[in-house]
């Protein structure tokens, strides 16, 4: 399993670990009115997973709002960010933030995501920062485990693996 740290604290990291040349995981997590999304009913499209451990802090608001900056310049690419933000929360911050090449989901409810991605910190029942980039045929083409939760992720190579991507 990747080694990852909160605040500088390590943490336990539960389900299990995605690699580069993976089938990625389906999974079931909300959108804002409840309804389930799974990865699989975007089959067909590169997508980048941007994970953060809640939207409503400055380092995961940046990410989804620079991820959605840069997938508005690539075709054919979806971005999700999840979180286990409530859905509720979510719908507040997607209302106040304007954007509008992201869809942002929550995996609250069973952790499925979660688990079949392995970035779940355990004792903080919160998702580990990190960011997977899921190929046309749903293939992982890019995987980053980031080391210490409250730095950001490696940008430029996820937005290079999206636009490389089929």
């Amino acid at each position: 399993m990747a080694s990852v740290t909160f605040k500088n604290n390590p943490v336990t990291l539960a389900g299990s670990e995605v690699k580069v040349g993976d089938q990625a995981p389906d999974f079931t997590v909300l959108a804002n009115d409840l309804s389930e999304v799974k990865l699989s009913d975007s089959k067909g499209t590169v997508r980048i997973i941007s994970v953060v451990p809640s939207i409503d802090t400055g380092v995961c608001d940046a990410q989804t709002r620079r991820f959605n900056e840069d997938a508005s310049k690539i075709g054919n690419v979806q971005v999700l960010t999840i979180s286990v933000d409530l859905p509720f929360a979510q719908k507040r911050w997607c209302a106040a933030s304007g954007l509008d090449n992201v869809q942002v989901l929550s995996d609250h409810r069973d952790l499925s995501f979660g688990e079949a991605y392995g970035v779940i910190m355990q004792d903080l029942r919160l998702l580990a920062r990190s960011v997977f980039v899921v190929d046309s045929s749903d293939k992982v083409v890019y995987a980053e485990y980031v080391s210490e939760g409250t730095s950001h992720p490696n940008y430029e190579a996820a937005i290079e693996a999206a636009k490389a991507a089929k």
